[in-house]
């Protein structure tokens, strides 16, 4: 096995995060600094990545969690600030964020231990919907619904078309929903600040189908991996 899909399969961190661990010198095997992503892992070999052992758990995790505001989407933080992981029991084992939500921004965050499973659902080919609910106490026109719908130039990058809905600007603060399935840093955010919207509040709420379903804020439940796949709608093709 290839020394990132192994270190994936450990439960480290998605396969893209676990190629610059190794790419960082930060990964030994058989006590020998490893840089090279094409080397080959049999069950006899030591590995260590930040000088601790790492060995395959065949208990596979997947967790949908009420991401809170003011918690870092990692695994860890050099600050001592509080991240997701400090939320989810440690009887879970070693568990990663697929993909990330802001620091500011609340709602639905999967984490599990399954590099591969990671993998297959943050393939940008997926274009996996995702909704967010935007708080914000500036009025939506139909123009500015339509630069959002029609693709945003946030700088670096111009977005595809989203979707706008649920509008509600009968009382302050208003209230919209905005569906993209594009990942790019902050990019809520920055679509919103160049049409000139203010946001106050940021929850995402979906992720295709699968939503937070009841759990309020900080709270947690487990699902399979079949269950996940079949609300957001992708295919496991390893899958037996």
């Amino acid at each position: 096995m290839r020394i990132n899909k192994f270190l994936a399969s450990c439960g480290i961190a998605s396969r893209r995060k676990v190629e610059d661990l190794i790419k960082q010198g930060k990964v030994k095997v058989n006590g020998t600094v490893v840089f090279d992503l094409s080397t080959s892992i049999n069950e006899s070999d030591e590995v260590l990545v930040n000088n601790k052992k790492v060995q395959l758990n065949d208990n596979k995790i997947y967790i949908v969690l009420n991401k809170p505001k003011n918690v870092l989407t990692s695994v860890s933080d050099d600050r001592g600030r509080k991240t997701v992981i400090d939320i989810i029991p440690k009887k879970f084992g070693r568990i990663f964020p697929v993909g990330r939500l802001d620091y500011n921004t609340e709602g639905l965050l999967i984490l599990t231990n399954d590099g591969d499973f990671s993998n297959l659902i943050m393939h940008p080919k997926k274009e996996i919907n995702k909704t967010y609910e935007i708080t914000t106490f500036d009025l939506i026109n139909e123009d500015i619904k339509n630069k959002l719908e029609n693709g945003v130039d946030i700088g670096d990058f111009v977005t595809s078309k989203a979707k706008v809905s649920n509008i509600q600007q009968k009382q302050k603060p208003y209230k919209f929903n905005i569906s993209i399935h594009e990942g790019k840093n902050r990019q809520v955010r920055r679509m919103c600040a160049a049409v000139g919207i203010h946001v106050q509040g940021l929850k995402r709420l979906s992720i295709g189908k699968l939503t937070l379903d009841g759990l309020n804020v900080g709270e947690y439940k487990l699902l399979t991996q079949e269950e996940i796949l079949n609300k957001i709608g992708v295919k496991n093709e390893n899958s037996n």
